[in-house]
């Protein structure tokens, strides 16, 4: 089991902690999350049933670790599991934020003040390219979803980021950011 794990971390990590950095705005906090995934991970492994790919499932356990980061008092920092938590170090060591521009800045600063769903929603299907149905199972509150229900949820995900693209485009037109006629041309 401690191959597979230090193979999904080492694959998805550094996509996986740049999520967690973009929901969570902080790099300590996001770095905090990112081992309690890989904890959970190398727990739930055994569990694992494939319902959805390995990469959709690290996903779900960093969403659901960083909603956990929230809600503790003052970010408790997660003990981790030591096998596992030098992967985990080695990953968040090589993983550095871009040079950033003052565009890339304003950018990041609508997308900071965007609530954090509408956040998540735009770093799963524009930063990482998952398909529409993962999306919905990273994002859904329930374990069970059926097909059908992640195909609903799906469709409603597409309409709310029609909705979140809309914002970001209005926002960036306010901040100076793009023109106009810039957004105009690619509508």
């Amino acid at each position: 089991m401690q191959e597979v794990a230090t193979l999904v971390i080492e694959s998805y990590g550094p996509e996986v902690l740049n999520f967690l950095t973009a929901m969570l705005c902080d790099h300590a906090d996001s770095g905090d999350a990112f081992a309690q995934a890989c904890e959970d991970l190398w727990k739930g492994l055994p569990r694992f049933e494939g319902r959805a790919s390995m990469k959709t499932w690290f996903y779900t356990l960093a969403r659901h670790a960083a909603s956990r980061l929230r809600r503790s008092s003052r970010h408790q920092r997660f003990a981790t599991i030591s096998e596992i938590s030098d992967v985990a170090d080695r990953v968040r060591s090589r993983t550095r934020p871009h040079l950033r521009t003052e565009v890339k800045l304003g950018f990041a600063a609508i997308r900071a003040a965007l609530d954090d769903d509408d956040r998540m929603l735009l770093v799963l299907r524009v930063d990482r390219g998952m398909s529409w149905n993962d999306v919905a199972r990273v994002m859904s509150d329930e374990g069970d979803t059926s097909e059908a229900e992640i195909s609903r949820s799906a469709a409603r995900l597409r309409k709310r980021f029609q909705s979140v693209k809309e914002t970001i485009r209005e926002r960036a037109i306010a901040a100076g950011l793009v023109g106009s006629q810039d957004s105009d041309a690619e509508s």
